[in-house]
């Protein structure tokens, strides 16, 4: 009886340690990897509120949750089918997880909606970056430059693709 207790105090020690190794503590969710609004969950149901699922796909997609921040962009799509935000966010989180054939297809939709501005020829532009398309990359970041040269995306897509050119191609 004297091993088991014992045992378990060193378990319990341990706990408290790896816990210590960790400024928020054992409770809280974010000790295990993901900050604290990331692993809110969202209730089961076919009512939301105006952004709720397009703000919860921001987070997981800033924390770069990409698997996550696609399903909840998925269902806003579904929820909401005519609101660009929650197509530029699935097209992303689509990128990201290299799902580039359901990317093209929010992209499709998104054209009609919002294809005369900056941000759908950012997000196209890097959607092409990441499959390796440079020239149609360019092409986007350059149309997104013309409709608006302050935007400060567009500058830090551009160097980002002038750096990719000059890395060497790997196979």
């Amino acid at each position: 009886m004297r091993k088991k207790s014992v045992s378990i105090a060193a378990a319990l020690a341990v706990a408290v340690l790896i816990a210590g190794c960790n400024s928020a503590g054992v409770l809280d969710p974010s000790s295990f990897g993901d900050s604290a609004a990331s692993v809110k969950d969202l209730p089961d149901v076919s009512y939301y509120k105006n952004d709720e699922l397009i703000a919860q796909g921001k987070v997981q997609f800033k924390e770069k949750n990409y698997g996550k921040s696609y399903a909840l962009f998925k269902r806003a799509v579904e929820v909401f089918p005519e609101d660009p935000q929650a197509w530029l966010g699935f097209a992303a989180s689509a990128d990201h997880i290299a799902r580039f054939d359901t990317a093209d297809r929010a992209y499709q939709k998104l054209a009609p909606m919002i294809g005369n501005r900056p941000e759908y020829y950012n997000n196209f532009g890097y959607s092409q970056l990441l499959r390796g398309n440079l020239l149609q990359a360019r092409r986007n970041f350059l149309q997104a430059y013309e409709l608006d040269p302050t935007n400060v995306t567009t500058a830090n897509n551009l160097q980002l693709l002038e750096n990719s050119i000059s890395f060497a191609k790997r196979s």
